[in-house]
């Protein structure tokens, strides 16, 4: 990292540019003065070339239309022609441009590769690949010919065939750092993440200040639950490039799965000074928030969430967490409602809305909701207990030792069903059932003896049950 320490110093770079404006300038001067030389095709060229290179793209057209009035038969001139059409993202006019000049020279190989890019650019990946490969028949070795094809297959998710381009152009020059960029981005995709890895460490040896493998790199490494190195390279990224916000996102994500929620606040506040309308951003500082147990201001941030996009169920949830946890279930309930409307087949929300409407005293609804829960996810354990639990309370013991059978089939282990299937047979008047669901729920925890002796005062003095608690 103490290689990074100077990025000022690529402030003393702009001379040459400076030096190409002063050029274009002249130019223009002459141009307008109506000066004999600016008719010559190798002026016309370099002003052409000089526009190009500093993104002047509209009069880089004008020259370049002036030099074609000149040489209409300028094959060169009606590729640059394009070029510059492309660029300017007038796509349809640059492939007609591309046509001219192929009908001049069909055998140049770069015609057909430029004329893919902007094929390309326009999503005709299969034309794109078709020029591509005709350029490859043309050049078989077309280092641009092979990165194009690789890089529009990427776009069509065939990223094995990408990959095998990309290894075939390191092959020859090891040091194409693009290419080593491109693979590392196909072996993510191959969920390669290692691989991906490996590849983004060899393109930044080569181009260190590219922000985006710094940021991709971070991307690949919090998948892989390496954390800290991921916020290393977000900061990278972030050197480079000060207004980052998906970096700045990305991070505190980062810092909050390793637990470290003040600088994962400080991340998406960062991120929301850039982004003020970045809705997942206001949902994860609501998030971390929640985890501080500042359940106030997190239900701030879920609301800003909301107002950026009221179709965001998870920060309906999210706020209807918090407002269960500052004792408001009625507020609760209403975001759990609303969630359901916008994503019905959501288990976990289901399972919330049970939980507050139970608090609520709103028994049946409750069950109706643990039952949605049960639908979606039959094979939760906790909530069959709850399920059978709340039945159990509800006097519905014979609906409430099915559900618990189903829990304890789940989850065999799981004192609580054990002791809440002994009250469930209590209720029913089956003591034998009572006594041995009561001697596996102590088994597997003893502190459930104090709560039956606090529940069942008459019964933990009866010398059947005694002998199990032991107290």
């Amino acid at each position: 990292m103490q290689a990074f320490d100077h990025f000022d110093d690529d402030d003393q770079a702009p001379k040459p540019r400076r030096r190409r404006d002063d050029d274009v300038a002249r130019f223009r001067e002459q141009l307008k003065n109506g000066e004999k030389d600016i008719n010559s095709t190798e002026t016309l060229e370099e002003i052409i070339q000089l526009c190009f290179e500093t993104e002047q793209f509209e009069e880089a057209l004008s020259y370049c239309d002036r030099l074609l009035s000149f040489e209409p038969y300028n094959a060169d001139a009606w590729q640059r022609r394009g070029m510059i059409l492309n660029n300017l993202t007038r796509y349809e006019e640059a492939l007609e441009a591309y046509d001219q000049a192929l009908n001049l020279n069909p055998a140049d190989a770069e015609i057909h590769v430029n004329r893919g890019i902007t094929l390309d650019n326009i999503n005709r990946v299969e034309e794109a690949v078709e020029a591509f490969e005709y350029a490859l028949t043309l050049e078989p070795g077309s280092e641009e010919a092979l990165f194009h094809k690789g890089v529009t297959l990427e776009k069509m998710d065939r990223f094995d065939e990408a990959v095998e381009i990309f290894r075939r152009i390191l092959a020859v020059n090891p040091n194409h750092h693009e290419a080593w960029y491109e693979l590392g981005y196909c072996h993510d995709f191959l969920d390669q993440m290692e691989e991906s890895v490996n590849c983004y460490d060899e393109h930044l040896d080569r181009d260190p200040f590219n922000y985006n493998a710094w940021y991709n790199r971070g991307i690949v490494l919090n998948r892989l639950g390496r954390y800290a190195q991921a916020i290393e390279s977000y900061e990278l990224a972030l050197a480079i490039k000060e207004d980052f916000a998906a970096a700045l996102y990305n991070m505190g994500n980062a810092y909050a799965n390793l637990g470290r929620m003040l600088e994962a606040i400080e991340a998406y506040k960062k991120t929301l000074e850039l982004e003020p309308g970045d809705v997942p951003a206001w949902h994860n500082l609501g998030n971390a928030y929640e985890e501080l147990g500042q359940y106030a201001k997190a239900v701030e941030c879920f609301t800003k969430a909301i107002e950026f996009d009221d179709l965001h169920y998870e920060s309906y949830f999210g706020r209807g967490c918090s407002y269960d946890a500052l004792d408001e279930p009625r507020k609760a309930l209403a975001d759990y409602r609303k969630a359901l409307s916008i994503a019905a087949d959501y288990p976990e929300l289901w399972y919330a809305r049970a939980d507050a409407e139970y608090n609520l005293k709103r028994y049946e609804d409750c069950l109706l909701s643990y039952r949605m829960v049960l639908k979606l996810d039959p094979t939760n354990a906790e909530a069959w207990f709850d399920y059978g639990d709340t039945l159990q309370e509800l006097g519905k013991t014979d609906e409430a030792v099915i559900a618990l059978t189903e829990c304890l089939r789940l989850a065999p282990q799981f004192a609580p069903a054990f002791y809440s299937m002994a009250k469930a047979h209590l209720l029913r008047g089956n003591k034998a059932g009572a006594l041995e669901s009561l001697k596996k729920a102590f088994e597997l925890d003893a502190e459930l003896k104090k709560s039956f002796v606090v529940e069942f005062p008459s019964l933990s003095a009866m010398r059947d049950f005694r002998r199990f608690l032991n107290l």
